[in-house]
């Protein structure tokens, strides 16, 4: 994740059409009103350059050593796509030079899990975990506080295999994790951003009928996002701001090219700082993870 000032989004670094598949809508049981999410056509305009605001991304880069030695990837091309500023171009390609850098990985088995979160606007304060020792072993979150929010980055359990931690995942982790957040709200308003592991509408996958029993859309994932996270009061800003469309932050091997994905990544906020949001967007065509980039542009 990243959290920079920025203004709106460039066209710079699309591919041509003709390898744009995020544009096809194969969804199984799509409703006549649901169409396909098109970033380059659907993002509102930018700012103003007097509009003080912040811009986010949040990646499962699935192994960040994989992703930034990957031949091809470059994230200069990325910052300034995304209209970071040009003299901060060089400091991002660095990844961590020059910039504040928060790292909280799995002591309980090496590898396995871990957040990060890299910053050009330091933070009053920084936690990591929620402070309860059966869920911060494994790195999944870091919190940042700044002027006007507290920005959460989380990296959910994954269900796993055979649903093995299922029963962990919603009866456990699930609601101490959105105790946290509330807990938080009670001072600022909360910004959730990561992979949270659950599709949490039949729009948000591609194939509802098959995945009912496969981790990230069971009954009791979709129940407990809902319990948990949605009738708390956290919005999901993307589908708030794109009720009909279709679009998907991360595809299984090979499904990529014909769009059969899941969105599983998300930023969520407080009901109180929503009218701040001027963007929720994916960035569907930065390949070179199983998880795409999302964005928010918060007006501060």
């Amino acid at each position: 994740m990243s959290s920079m000032a920025g203004l709106g989004a460039s066209q710079h670094g699309y591919p041509p059409r003709s390898h744009e598949p995020w544009t096809k809508l194969v969804h199984r049981e799509r409703l006549p009103e649901w169409f396909a999410y098109n970033p380059k056509t659907m993002r509102p305009p930018p700012l103003s350059h007097d509009t003080k605001c912040m811009k986010i991304l949040s990646w499962n880069v699935n192994g960040l050593h994989d992703v930034v030695t990957t031949k091809g990837f470059s994230a200069r091309d990325l910052a300034q796509r995304e209209n970071f500023d040009e003299k901060d171009v060089e400091k991002f390609k660095n990844l961590i030079a020059d910039y504040d850098s928060y790292w909280s990985c799995s002591v309980s088995r090496l590898g396995y899990s871990g957040t990060a979160v890299i910053s050009r606007v330091k933070p009053i304060s920084v936690q990591y975990g929620i402070g309860i020792r059966e869920h911060d072993h494994e790195g999944r979150v870091i919190t940042l506080e700044f002027d006007g929010f507290y920005l959460v980055n989380a990296y959910v359990p994954n269900s796993g295999r055979f649903l093995r931690r299922l029963n962990y995942r919603v009866n456990s982790w699930d609601p101490c994790f959105s105790n946290y957040v509330k807990i938080l709200e009670k001072s600022k308003p909360v910004i959730v951003a990561g992979d949270l592991n659950c599709a949490r509408q039949s729009i948000d996958i591609h194939n509802p009928p098959a995945k009912t029993k496969s981790a990230g859309f069971t009954i009791e994932e979709t129940e407990s996002f809902e319990t948990n996270f949605s009738s708390k009061g956290l919005v999901d800003t993307f589908r708030k701001q794109h009720p009909n469309a279709v679009g998907y932050t991360f595809w299984g091997e090979n499904q990529r090219i014909t769009n059969k994905g899941w969105r599983l990544d998300y930023f969520l906020a407080s009901e109180s700082i929503t009218d701040k949001v001027h963007d929720s967007y994916i960035l569907p065509d930065v390949s070179f993870s199983d998880h795409s980039p999302i964005g928010l542009v918060l007006k501060l």
